[in-house]
């Protein structure tokens, strides 16, 4: 393989891509199980078994969904430009990935559901900065990741809300055990989609890191023109499997135990508006976080009856963690960047 050869050459392109697999399964261990969080609480799926399904349907997805549409790694690819000293790029994108895996497990740690994408940005802007100055930072690209942020908090907020208050007038006269069964296995079909929309956005992402590791070893004019070959995506997809059925319990405890009691009809508008802001962003491109859309829903669901019904000082703790990403990890890389750069 022409791959093998490109590693002798260039050692730094082994470690980004081992990096690459470990970022990857931290983000099966704190992001993934933002997707079966509701699914859980709401008592629909027990916790081994909405590991499993989420661990299946992630794989599903990132394999699927690259098939389907690369937009989102597009963004990835144009959002920085390491242009220069391949060995400089290769060793910025490493000091990225280990800037990424520090923030991710001390988030994992603490029980915060922090966005793995929002760290893997921030460390490889910080890389390029790094390098090229602000000329590393395509600005018309990375606006998309400011856009996507605010899109997937404020339409998974709206969507909660308004999607409840729908479930629960359209469902008032339904006999009880009727709208039971078909709430839980409404909640099961999400959870599956949910969990296949997670591979599809975190997947691209991460793998499109590998890939522009691999365009600047092969001296490509664009990461794009790497395309994504079968080996990657089979150990991208069993890597974000592997983190989620190990690490995602902790994280499900704190999004949807912790932070809002849910009922099942809230399960299912939290899931339903979830897999609308997962599905508008994979289209469009734009590079967001699972945990912020399924955290901003089940907050919105949990508002539409009373705002004492969040609890709002874990959703303080998490949203300040995810304000707190850019900036961390971003300096993060950036030191990394320029020690490594040294050698």
């Amino acid at each position: 393989m022409a791959i093998l050869g490109q590693i002798a050459a260039y050692p730094a392109l082994a470690v980004i891509i081992v990096l690459v697999l470990l970022v990857t399964i931290i983000s099966g261990a704190t992001d993934a199980p933002n997707a079966i969080a509701t699914a859980v609480s709401t008592r629909c799926l027990k916790p081994n078994h909405a590991l499993i399904l989420a661990a299946v349907f992630n794989f599903v997805g990132l394999v699927g969904m690259t098939y389907i549409s690369t937009a989102v790694a597009h963004t990835m690819f144009n959002m920085v430009d390491f242009s220069g000293d391949s060995h400089k790029a290769l060793l910025a994108l490493t000091a990225a990935m280990i800037g990424a895996i520090i923030w991710g497990v001390f988030c994992w740690w603490r029980g915060i559901p922090a966005s793995k994408s929002h760290s893997l940005i921030a460390g490889i802007t910080g890389g390029a900065i790094a390098m090229n100055g602000l000329a590393g930072v395509v600005i018309g690209e990375w606006m998309k990741v400011i856009y996507g942020m605010l899109f997937s908090l404020f339409a998974g907020f709206l969507f909660g809300w308004l999607f409840v208050r729908i479930i629960e007038k359209v469902f008032t006269s339904m006999d009880r055990r009727t709208s039971r069964k078909l709430f839980i296995a409404t909640q099961d079909v999400c959870a599956a989609l949910l969990s296949f929309l997670h591979g599809a956005q975190d997947g691209q992402k991460f793998m499109s890191i590998a890939i522009l590791g691999i365009s600047l070893a092969f001296g490509m004019n664009s990461a794009s023109d790497a395309g994504f070959p079968l080996w990657l995506m089979i150990s991208a997809s069993l890597a974000i499997s592997l983190g989620t059925f190990l690490g995602g319990e902790r994280i499900i405890k704190s999004v949807a135990m912790d932070m809002v009691k849910l009922e099942k009809h809230q399960g299912v508008a939290a899931s339903i508006s979830t897999v609308f802001t997962l599905f508008i962003s994979s289209i469009t491109g734009m590079p967001v976080s699972t945990s912020h859309c399924s955290t901003s829903a089940i907050m919105g669901v949990g508002a539409s009856k009373s705002l004492r019904s969040v609890n709002w000082p874990i959703a303080k703790d998490m949203v300040t963690a995810w304000v707190l990403t850019f900036p961390c990890c971003g300096f993060i890389g950036f030191l990394l960047a320029k020690l490594f750069m040294l050698f």
